[in-house]
């Protein structure tokens, strides 16, 4: 590989410079030969190498292994240093498209910014990353992605002793909303002059041109934030923990720990065991990422203007476009779902059938997916609603429909819009059951499933099918 180390060439406070610590017993569970195959990597051939390369335990040569300093808020508290306490980021890698990939290890061992912890990853977290990070890419969500996990033949101790893993993931950068809080806590103002130099350089490079740098990139982070916002509420996926340390800069979906995604639908849904107060509700986050985003504005504000309330006029002016941009993408992509273009009316459509859901409790992903054959099936759209007024809905829909030329197309809208297979949550959690006795086929079946979310898989549709009651995953868990 020809690594590129851009981020290690950055000054010593960025990071720690820190190999991987070494595992007992490294095997490969998965690699990710798609990915390695976009990324034009050259990879051993032989399983013991890989495991050994996907552990930490071979450094590959021109990799530069750092550990990244960060801060964030993390649940509305403020915390001035976090950082990468189990992970390592190798360096990035430049195809000859010129797709520029940044390849870090998580659950490689402790660093100084560990705070006591033990540096790794139990399996179970390991696989559910792999798996909904996958799912959320072959859904057309931006995400970081997952190119290999290998379990590390020695355990770790949370509430219980569970095997250990590391998963490589990649993405267009690891910068986050956190990374700038770090140096903004410590005035380092030339320090985070050179984070967001960089920041734009790698991501965000139309910014370059315009006539203020760093608004131009407070704006396109806002407005990569807000189409990422809308594209999680259609889809029902709850991140769990929008701290702004897993809030990506890139626009990338990040950190997937507690995460889940709905089954019937519910929007007040909390999963994660320590989202105590519902903070990252499912509905809260366009509230919260934008919350988020007035973190990162506050930090941008020296470089905005050196007159601190132009500064702060330039940050506020940016920041209030940001809900009329997120409610823009999420009207547009709700209106996909049921087909229709997205008008006013059409949106009061939309809204009115996620009403129905809920006091109606069905299923978010299937009730959609099934709309798409109402037209010639309206039974089977019916059925799963305990209310009469469902009908007078599917009617004003079929109006709809003829008004505005959309009966012809809609199916095809729509089945591009709602995909069949997501990753459910008592499906990850039976993978993970299995894996952890040795048993990975139900974790290569599920993945290999979501490879393809909106094809329809007739063998495969047990994967469709909701949890039964007993099956329901009401708390999702980090794996720190």
């Amino acid at each position: 590989m020809r690594f590129l180390n851009t981020y290690a060439h950055l000054p010593a406070p960025f990071f720690q410079r820190i190999d991987p610590e070494p595992v007992a017993a490294p095997t490969l569970i998965r690699l990710n030969r798609p990915l390695a195959e976009r990324m034009e990597l050259d990879l051993p051939g032989d399983e013991a190498d890989l495991a050994a390369v996907f552990t930490g335990n071979r450094i590959l040569p021109g990799a530069e292994p750092v550990a990244q300093a960060y801060a964030g808020h993390q649940f509305g508290q403020f915390v001035p240093q976090l950082g990468d306490g189990r992970a390592h980021l190798l360096g990035e890698v430049v195809n000859a498209a010129g797709e520029r990939f940044d390849i870090q290890f998580k659950g490689s061992g402790r660093t100084r910014f560990s705070r006591g912890g033990d540096g790794r990853a139990p399996l179970g977290p390991v696989i559910r990353e792999y798996v909904v990070s996958e799912a959320m890419h072959a859904l057309g969500v931006p995400t970081t992605r997952a190119l290999a996990m290998a379990a590390t033949g020695q355990p770790v101790f949370r509430e219980d002793e569970l095997p250990g893993a590391v998963i490589t993931r990649v993405a267009s950068g690891f910068v986050r909303v956190g990374t700038f809080e770090y140096f903004a806590a410590r005035r380092m103002e030339p320090e985070l002059r050179l984070l967001a130099d960089h920041v734009i350089e790698r991501n965000h490079p139309e910014a370059r041109q315009a006539a203020n740098p760093y608004q131009a990139l407070f704006e396109s982070v806002c407005a990569a934030q807000a189409e990422l916002m809308a594209r999680w509420l259609c889809l029902g996926f709850v991140h769990g923990v929008m701290n702004t340390d897993n809030t990506a800069v890139s626009g990338e979906t990040i950190d997937y720990g507690p995460c889940a995604f709905l089954d019937r639908y519910d929007p007040d849904a909390v999963f994660s065991s320590i989202d105590q107060f519902g903070r990252y509700a499912f509905n809260r986050q366009p509230n919260i990422i934008t919350w988020n985003l007035a973190c990162l504005g506050g930090c941008l504000l020296p470089l905005l203007d050196p007159d601190e309330t132009r500064a702060r006029e330039i940050g506020e002016t940016v920041l209030d476009g940001f809900i009329p941009a997120f409610t823009g993408h999420y009207r547009r992509e709700l209106c996909r779902k049921i087909g229709l273009p997205g008008d006013d009316e059409s949106f009061g459509l939309a809204r009115r059938l996620l009403e129905l859901m809920r006091t109606g409790r069905t299923d978010f992903t299937n009730t959609f997916r099934s709309l798409a054959d109402a037209q010639a099936a309206p039974a089977t759209f019916t059925a799963p609603f305990a209310t009469p007024d469902i009908a007078a809905w599917l009617n004003d829909w079929l109006r709809r429909l003829t008004d505005t030329g959309s009966a012809d197309t809609a199916r095809a809208v729509m089945r591009a819009a709602n995909p069949a297979f997501i990753p459910r949550n008592h499906r990850i959690e039976q993978a993970i059951r299995a894996a952890v006795t040795g048993d990975f086929a139900p974790t290569h079946r599920l993945i290999d499933v979501l490879a393809r979310p909106f094809d329809d898989q007739p063998e495969n549709n047990a994967y469709a099918t909701p949890p039964r009651p007993e099956e329901r995953v009401t708390q999702t868990f980090c794996g720190t």
